[in-house]
């Protein structure tokens, strides 16, 4: 049964053992990222944390709880998205795009319940009071400072709401778009919105501003899990993030439309806050943020949101996250998309076996892909290929292995990469865009990156020496010992 909502979503990883209660007093401002970050770095991504006595910056104990590190586990992110492993929603994907069209009148019948359960997912707008806002502040009663906004790192700009479904509407086709971006608190009434210039969100408010049209926009906080995620997957600009988290979760998603907009917003969100964007307005400055790098990211300038209102339930809990060093929540969203998307990367590069980004690459810095090489200058193919590939365009770093090399294991991987590659000849430099986050690059959003051949090479590749065979036990005397292993004593 799907998940309709974060207290649904808390309750399941109560039960599964994953969530820890904090009934002490903590404060928003530093300490309770402090005691989150700490807690991430356990094994495993550590316990999903809800604080029940958050402390205000005023000194005051907020009465609504703060949840965090909500998705920081694989087993969380599974219960998240209703399934026992995350390669089975993959499955899902590659079932619906190898879908046929057989031969025979029964055999067609066969397929129609394949293609009724695609029908069933896109979002519904239920009529009513929705829970989302069973409270409405409007007016002078819009007070941000009341709201447990953690300030994360010492250096921060600002109090920060993090875990975000920022929905928005291109002005030209309606279609909308749900980005997870940050939110800079910059007084009672007004935020700073931090959308990256390759982001949907910032297209949307480019061509408002050329239009000269005010921008609604909707913030909201907690939801469905699989809505949560949704708003951080990288889907074509297209595709309805609501649309998706329907189909994660196997029902549509409930909207409710907005009381000061017409935009729609998760009915059983927790906390909704609505309000504009004027584009005659001057930019404001937002940051320094603690980024997921593991470094601030500078402040720079970006639209003003003014609220209109604030709405939520009657028994808000505020989920929230902190990013910083690796690994962190945000690495096990990642690693979500992954497993969901490596289906839809195989569409157009079917030599694709598998692909990883590890936590210390923080997404775009460090990307493994193994592939079924089938000629010379394969890999070289592959990595100009992912380079095209959406968001895949800013990775840094691209290594290239054999279909045997196990990419989730970067021990294994960097072993075999270091081992094959021959730097003058497996190495191929490039230009292009990169995260804007990259403190490193020679420009801001612009800069090099580095391709390398892990395969093993052949004689057109020019190389001409045996490539040895890799060391392994053979497998009937690996049988043999994991029948004797537990009784040897070695643990």
């Amino acid at each position: 049964m799907a998940l309709d909502s974060l207290q649904d979503f808390l309750s399941a990883i109560d039960r599964a053992g994953e969530l820890v209660r904090v009934r002490e007093p903590v404060a928003t401002h530093l300490e309770l990222c402090a005691i989150t970050d700490r807690a991430s770095k356990l094994p495993g991504g550590g316990p999903a944390l809800l604080f029940e006595q958050p402390v205000l910056r005023d000194g005051s104990r907020s009465p609504y709880p703060v949840a965090i590190n909500l998705f920081g586990s694989m087993r969380r992110m599974a219960i998240a998205l209703g399934v026992t492993e995350l390669d089975a929603i993959g499955a899902r994907i590659t079932q619906l795009i190898d879908t046929k069209i057989p031969d025979g009148f029964i055999a067609k019948l066969g397929l129609i319940p394949r293609l009724l359960e695609i029908s069933k997912f896109p979002p519904r707008v239920h009529g009513g009071t929705p829970a989302c806002q069973q409270v409405v502040w409007r007016g002078d009663e819009v007070d941000l400072d009341r709201l447990p906004i953690l300030t994360c790192w010492p250096e921060d700009g600002g109090p920060y709401v993090t875990l975000t479904m920022v929905i928005s509407k291109d002005p030209a086709r309606g279609i909308r778009n749900v980005g997870m971006y940050r939110v800079q608190q910059l007084g009672k009434r007004e935020v700073a919105m931090h959308w990256q210039r390759h982001k949907v969100g910032a297209e949307h408010w480019r061509q408002m501003a050329e239009r000269g049209e005010t921008m609604p926009v909707c913030i909201a906080v907690g939801a469905d899990p699989a809505s949560m995620y949704s708003a951080s997957a990288p889907l074509p600009p297209a595709v309805d993030e609501f649309l998706f988290a329907g189909f994660l979760r196997k029902q549509p998603v409930a909207l409710a439309k907005a009381v000061s907009n017409e935009l729609e917003v998760p009915a059983e969100a927790d906390l909704v806050i609505e309000g504009y964007i004027d584009p005659r307005e001057a930019l404001v400055t937002e940051g320094p943020f603690g980024d997921h790098t593991g470094f601030y990211s500078e402040a720079d300038l970006y639209p003003k949101v003014h609220v209109t209102a604030v709405t939520m339930r009657e028994r808000m809990t505020y989920a929230t996250t902190v990013v910083g060093r690796p690994p962190m929540e945000d690495f096990y969203l990642g690693h979500a998309t992954e497993r969901i998307f490596l289906p839809l990367l195989r569409l157009t590069l079917p030599e694709v076996v598998d692909y990883h980004m590890p936590a210390e690459g923080i997404f775009h810095n460090l990307v493994f892909v193994s592939i079924d090489k089938k000629y010379p200058g394969h890999a070289d193919k592959v990595m100009h290929a992912l380079w095209g590939q959406g968001l895949m365009s800013l990775a840094k770093v691209l290594v290239v292995f054999d279909k045997d090399v196990d990419v989730r294991d970067a021990q294994q991987a960097w072993w075999i990469a270091l081992n094959n590659l021959d730097p003058q000849r497996d190495v191929r430099f490039g230009m292009g865009p990169v995260d804007v986050l990259d403190h490193a690059s020679r420009a801001f959003s612009f800069g090099s990156k580095m391709g390398i051949d892990a395969t093993r090479k052949w004689p057109e590749e020019g190389f001409t020496r045996p490539w040895p065979k890799r060391i392994d036990v053979d497998a009937a005397t690996a049988r043999a010992v994991e029948t004797k292993w537990a009784s040897l004593g070695i643990r």
